[in-house]
């Protein structure tokens, strides 16, 4: 499975950016809005027809609930199919004469270019959206006059709410090493690894059989390169490289922690939730992964299980959003915006984080003290404070997984350098950036 199906299936949706390419930075995509967009839920009836699929439908049927509850002249029909067809036939659906009204977007792909969505920038502005969400949440739904580069331009969809990768750790295995805290520097955290190592554990649990090294080399190049140089390549934008200092030093880490038997013996054959497997069953100090598998982990090691934001001076996380788009057909625009802006409310952030989501308004979040999920709600508030939000450097191009699982493994069994593994994954994404 690749990296995007995979999330989906642990209910999260990434950023699947199959059909990016260069463009000028100006705003294009579905039809403008003319005059002045009306704010706030109208008067009078409407029924709207939003479509989702299972893997984020639990969390938004319960946002349906309740902003139905506060505004009973409005009506939303909720309709969920399998994640595969979804996508297939997500376009064919908002260009049909049934057209849903709202629609979760998974990837702007030719659904922004062939205008079937419209353009959100002006209920962003007149809701104040940019107040609530940091530029790195919002510029993943972002689209150019192409239709498809990311980033800039008009905005195409709202956050409902977040996934996050970060560090889990056994604290259990920890506390055997006489490690008390998280490490807060990579320095730190090699010495840690190195401890691990000298005592007989697994200082990284990894399972690469699927591309997962992948998310170690994109947390320590995003921390030394900043998030929003970062980010640029991840949207396609013209000019970026995947060669930068912050990208050959974490390939350079990750070829060392294989020569230094810091990664588990088999990592090229272990798929992630293998990893996950073993990292419950004791194996492993720490264990890089998404927030997908926090409820599999707590339950299985319980209050030995902790989680924190890969270390840096500012942190930086990969995740992307659940995000719903409004269609270009809908004869209720603003009822489906006033539905959009209601995803950062209280409510339907108390929802998002019932269901393994970060929420928009953190404040709805109320984990249990001391629990992993404590650990992960903190982490996200120094994302999010640091504006350090970045999509998966896996669905830079429809075929980057693909390539950076090849590579990853050569890197790791040594049959790649650290040349070798930048050469080739810029390679891949000039096949389809330039």
């Amino acid at each position: 499975m690749k990296i995007g199906k995979i999330l989906a299936c642990a209910a999260v949706v990434a950023v699947a950016a199959t059909a990016c390419a260069p463009g000028s930075s100006n705003t294009a995509g579905a039809p403008q809005p003319t005059g002045p967009v009306q704010t706030g839920v109208p008067e009078g009836q409407a029924r709207l027809k939003l479509v989702s699929t299972p893997e984020s439908g639990a969390a938004i049927k319960a946002v349906i609930q309740a902003f139905q509850a506060k505004h009973p002249n409005i009506r939303i029909d909720y309709q969920d199919t399998n994640y595969d067809d979804y996508n297939k036939s997500l376009n064919l659906s908002l260009a049909s004469d049934q057209a849903p009204d709202i629609a979760l977007l998974n990837s702007v792909g030719a659904t922004v270019k062939d205008k079937l969505v419209r353009d959100l920038s002006p209920y962003a502005a007149s809701y104040g959206w940019d107040k609530t969400y940091p530029s790195s949440q919002l510029d993943q739904w972002r689209v150019d006059v192409d239709g498809s580069t990311l980033g800039r331009g008009g905005l195409y969809a709202a956050p409902a709410g977040f996934s996050l990768v970060g560090v889990y750790y056994n604290k259990a295995v920890a506390a055997k090493l006489g490690i008390t805290a998280p490490p807060a520097s990579l320095a730190e955290f090699e010495a840690d690894l190195g401890k691990a190592k000298q005592a007989g554990e697994v200082p990284l649990q990894l399972g690469n059989s699927e591309g997962h090294a992948s998310f170690a080399i994109q947390l320590m190049g995003q921390s030394a390169d900043g998030a929003e140089a970062a980010a640029k390549w991840v949207f396609g934008q013209k000019g970026a490289t995947f060669d930068t200092p912050g990208n050959r030093a974490a390939v350079d880490r990750v070829a060392d922690w294989s020569r230094n038997g810091y990664l588990p013996k088999g990592v090229n054959g272990t798929d992630l939730q293998g990893a996950v497997d073993k990292f419950t069953k004791g194996e492993g100090l720490f264990f890089i992964d998404g927030n997908w598998d926090a409820k599999k982990i707590a339950d299985k090691l319980g209050k030995d299980a902790g989680f924190f934001a890969f270390p840096a001076p500012k942190a930086t996380t990969i995740g992307t959003s659940v995000a719903y788009a409004v269609s270009a057909k809908t004869k209720h625009p603003d009822a489906a915006a006033a539905f959009l802006d209601f995803l950062r409310s209280p409510e339907a952030s108390a929802e998002e984080f019932k269901a393994g989501f970060m929420p928009a308004d953190l404040s709805a979040a109320k984990p249990e003290t001391g629990s992993l999920m404590a650990d992960i709600v903190a982490a996200w508030a120094r994302v999010d404070a640091d504006n350090g939000l970045v999509g998966f450097n896996n669905n830079a191009t429809a075929t980057m997984n693909d390539k950076l699982t090849s590579a990853g493994q050569e890197l790791i069994a040594g049959k790649s350098d650290t040349a070798g593994f930048v050469s080739a994954v810029q390679g891949e994404w000039a096949k389809t950036h330039g």
